[in-house]
């Protein structure tokens, strides 16, 4: 049985390619304007002091998402990926 892994829980460094968009309505479809969208690798950079903002870097970019809607986004980890 495969374990679920959700975006919020990357530590810095980490990459992951996104298996899944959750959440509802406008938030759902504020995240794949942003480009967060099945199949895209992205990377963890870094946390907020107090751990919310999360900051993340795809496509080129630099996107900060709120615990809650990291927590929306199923990803799966990339093999032989480490925190820096």
């Amino acid at each position: 049985m495969e374990l679920s892994h959700t975006l919020d829980q990357l530590a810095p460094g980490q990459k992951a390619r996104v298996k899944k968009v959750g959440g509802q309505g406008a938030v759902r479809r504020r995240l794949m304007d942003m480009g967060v969208v099945n199949g895209v690798e992205i990377e963890m950079v870094k946390r907020a002091p107090l751990g919310d903002p999360l900051e993340y870097r795809l496509r080129g970019y630099h996107l900060s998402l709120r615990k809650n809607e990291a927590q929306a986004i199923e990803i799966v980890p990339l093999e032989g990926d480490q925190a820096r």
